[in-house]
């Protein structure tokens, strides 16, 4: 598995907008990616986001990267977003409950 790690600075007042689009189109659209196992977007609050991807293969976990690029262009031109890092790396240790199996809808 591998995963990869955006962090994003954006305008404060746009978060729930910017979750609520993530929730609606985004993280669909990347669950039917080949290889996808999971998807992640949190709001660290004043403005900032991270989201994270798991990936069955290195190769996939990227292209979620340049999804989440074209998608920020395309989709959020209204909302100011600043791409602050990516990293990314193969998955050494990994837990999960049943219950977060389970779509969290924003």
């Amino acid at each position: 598995m591998f995963a990869s790690i955006r962090t994003y600075r954006i305008e404060p007042d746009a978060a729930d907008t910017f979750m609520h689009r993530v929730d609606r189109d985004f993280a669909e659209a990347l669950a039917q990616e080949p290889g996808f196992i999971s998807y992640q977007c949190l709001d660290l609050g004043n403005g900032r986001i991270a989201s994270m991807t798991i990936f069955e293969q290195a190769d996939q976990s990227e292209r979620s990267n340049e999804l989440a690029h074209q998608w920020i262009t395309e989709e959020m031109g209204d909302v100011e977003i600043n791409r602050m890092g990516v990293m990314g790396g193969e998955v050494a240790v990994s837990r999960a409950k049943a219950e977060l199996l389970e779509p969290a809808h924003h």
